[in-house]
């Protein structure tokens, strides 16, 4: 790994799509590989990342069980003082720092993807998240033109080069595809792909609509945790699968020792 940590900045400004159980199964899952991960969560408000992680510590606590733990923060959503010393702290030794943004406009959430290595931006495949990122006609549904949210990174991405050449990769990460409609998912598909070649994104596959995501919130478990389940039926492989493939797609720096079993 270079000097510094890999930064993966999960940003959408919509809720409700993923992106928090998102975030902590990629930072569990590079965990897995043998990676030092570290995880801020600057939704001080939500602390959805920072609730998962303290309840995965808690069962660490209560079974005894190996499971891989980053060490994590969350900020106080007001003191650039403690953004910057929470950075500086948590990327100290990592190879990845993981941060989690609010569901909503936010100086730090901004200031976050501008420092990014890793942009991923999950939705769900609809025209109401479509909407985040560009408009389009409502008859041909073809793009008409870039949100302002896109204008934002696209801003972000041309400073950031200017200023120490670094290229930010923005990924569109495609969360909840199996239960849309066939049109509706192949006009939003089709949409996407305009809308990358304008403004320059990757579109991956992420993690499906299934219950066990929600259910393995209290515990803070993972799909990497495949021993604590028991026995596991097709939806857990089906699941464990898609994060497999998200994670490849990803495209991430590998760490020194992968340990994570294929």
């Amino acid at each position: 790994m270079p000097a510094g940590p890999h930064v993966i900045v999960f940003a959408n400004e919509k809720g409700g799509t993923g992106k928090s159980t998102t975030a902590v199964h990629v930072a569990i899952a590079l965990a897995a590989k043998g990676a030092k991960v570290a995880c801020f969560d600057l939704d001080h408000r939500q602390r959805t990342v920072g609730r998962y992680l303290e309840n995965r510590a808690a069962t660490i606590k209560r079974t005894g069980s190996d499971l891989p733990m980053p060490i994590h923060a969350t900020h106080d959503g007001e003191s650039e003082s403690v953004f910057e010393e929470t950075w500086q702290r948590l990327s100290e030794g990592a190879d990845f720092l993981i941060i989690d943004t609010p569901g909503r406009d936010d100086y730090f959430a901004r200031t976050a993807a501008a420092l990014s290595n890793t942009l991923v931006t999950p939705m769900n495949d609809s025209f109401v998240d479509f909407d985040l990122i560009g408009q389009v006609d409502p008859e041909t549904f073809n793009v008409t033109r870039p949100s302002f949210y896109s204008e934002l990174i696209w801003d972000a991405r041309k400073q950031r080069a200017r200023a120490d050449g670094t290229q930010i990769d923005w990924v569109v990460l495609r969360n909840r595809l199996q239960h849309i409609e066939a049109r509706n998912m192949r006009r939003v598909s089709d949409a996407l792909g305009q809308l990358a070649k304008r403004v320059g994104f990757r579109i991956i596959p992420g993690l499906g609509e299934r219950v066990i995501y929600r259910e393995l919130f209290p515990a803070g478990l993972t799909m990497i945790d495949s021993k604590e389940f028991g026995a596991m039926g097709l939806g857990h492989v089906a699941s464990r699968q898609e994060l497999r493939e998200m994670m490849s797609a990803l495209q991430l720096p590998e760490p020194a020792a992968p340990q994570f079993a294929a």
